[in-house]
């Protein structure tokens, strides 16, 4: 006959688990136990009492849930810290009034509120009056077709697209955003493309989330779409 882990024949410690389970008033019956159960502390190799055990559990418990708060509450004045930056940018550019303080306002802007070491930045098809525009530069049919194709910015390593030539040189750039310009949501409707770029590699990433990317590309659109015909 073969005996248990309890050291009884035939009763698991699963049995006494459900019978302690299904069973609340056990202890109500023998209080005397809670008093006598020692345990083994996580903090240490000393024995405690059940209520001992508890407290403790209860403890690392609050230190996980003050975690989270924290973290919480950081996330949350990390957003209000961006959008306190969006805002502001997109005052600047409802202000600018010339198609150059525009441009300078789009750029500009990115560069202080959000810290981005390189911004450039191409528009296509714009009214004849604007050609003398850094921003109405000639751009290739490929860099207009990769523009086009994007449903979404694109974020990762420069990859040596055209778009990279377009920054400063004296600073490299190892990893970069593509956000197209478009006056709606179809490839037909796409007229440019700005790209931030930085020499972080790490700084945009293909898994990290672009939906601060698609407002900047939304409200960009906005503001350069009043230099079309």
């Amino acid at each position: 006959m073969s005996t248990s882990p309890t050291g009884v024949s035939g009763i698991t410690e699963d049995d006494i688990a459900g019978y302690l389970a299904n069973n609340p008033a056990f202890f109500e019956r023998h209080a005397q136990l809670l008093s006598t159960v020692q345990l083994v502390s996580p903090h240490g190799a000393r024995a405690v009492s059940l209520q001992e055990r508890q407290i403790e559990l209860l403890r690392d418990r609050i230190k996980g849930l003050e975690r989270k708060f924290m973290d919480v509450i950081r996330a949350g004045q990390d957003n209000e810290a961006l959008s306190g930056r969006l805002h502001r940018w997109t005052c600047t550019m409802l202000l600018a009034r010339e198609a150059q303080a525009i441009e300078a306002a789009l750029i500009d802007g990115l560069k202080h509120e959000f810290m981005v070491p390189q911004v450039a930045l191409r528009v296509w098809g714009l009214a004849p009056e604007h050609a003398a525009l850094n921003l109405s530069q000639t751009v290739s049919d490929d860099a207009k077709a990769l523009a086009a194709s994007l449903t979404m910015p694109y974020c990762g390593l420069n990859s040596g697209f055209e778009a990279a030539s377009w920054f400063e040189p004296e600073v490299p750039v190892q990893s970069m955003a593509l956000v197209p310009l478009r006056l709606g949501k179809t490839a037909a409707q796409c007229f440019g493309l700005l790209a931030l770029g930085s020499p972080d590699a790490l700084r945009y990433q293909s898994d990290m989330g672009v939906e601060l990317l698609e407002q900047i590309g939304d409200i960009a659109s906005a503001a350069l779409a009043r230099l079309l015909p």
